[in-house]
């Protein structure tokens, strides 16, 4: 282990005395967050950056592990949502004065849970809106907003966020969603940084091929 120190998934800031940046699952306290272990934000409050999340939301954060999220980025829930089908959108019921009831569950959009997967890069400032899912590898550019979902290894851009490409082939992708290399040990993920960070795509490919 690198200077006699094993990766800890539990300790709040990874770099020696640098604190902008922190891992995201020691300091969750919201029981609908859920975050995987080594996923990091370049900031001191992951929860700050999710708004609209009340004791009463009936939807859930669903983090992987090993993600990678850049400051300013922002997760808006589903109860930033406004009745859309009436004819006004305006929400009486929630200020004082106003006689209206809450609108039923029915009437009120809800896109479900928002899932990021595993090693996900989110660029500076993005914004993900409700119920998306991000799927594992992708890279979510700067400033972009997140409204459909992304499959795995890609790259999107832009508001809205459309895909730029692939980061890899069909083959190597497929090859990737099999190794599943952040469920492994740490003692197995050490083992595989040279693989990981190689970019000689077709020698990856060949490495992977025989550990899968």
């Amino acid at each position: 282990m690198k200077n006699g120190k094993r990766p800890d998934p539990n300790v709040i800031h990874p770099i020696a005395g640098y604190d902008r940046e922190i891992f995201v699952k020691p300091t969750i306290k919201n029981p609908n967050i859920l975050v995987g272990d080594f996923t990091y934000i370049a900031d001191t409050d992951f929860e700050s950056h999710v708004s609209h999340f009340y004791p009463w939301s009936r939807d859930k954060l669903i983090i992987g592990k090993f993600c990678q999220i850049a400051a300013g980025v922002e997760f808006v829930m589903n109860d930033a949502n406004h009745q859309m089908n009436a004819v006004s959108t305006f929400p009486f019921y929630t200020l004082e004065g106003w006689e209206m009831e809450p609108p039923a569950l029915k009437d009120m959009p809800f896109k479900g849970d928002t899932v990021i997967g595993n090693d996900v890069w989110i660029g500076q400032n993005a914004v993900v809106l409700p119920g998306v899912h991000i799927s594992d590898g992708a890279i979510i550019g700067a400033n972009s907003v997140i409204g459909c979902d992304v499959a795995p290894y890609t790259i999107v851009i832009g508001n809205p966020a459309k895909e730029l490409r692939k980061r890899f082939d069909a083959e190597l992708i497929d090859l990737m969603l099999r190794l599943k290399w952040w469920d492994k040990s740490i003692e197995e993920i050490n083992s595989l940084i040279p693989i990981l960070t190689c970019s000689n795509l077709e020698k990856v490919k060949e490495e992977i091929e025989v550990r899968i």
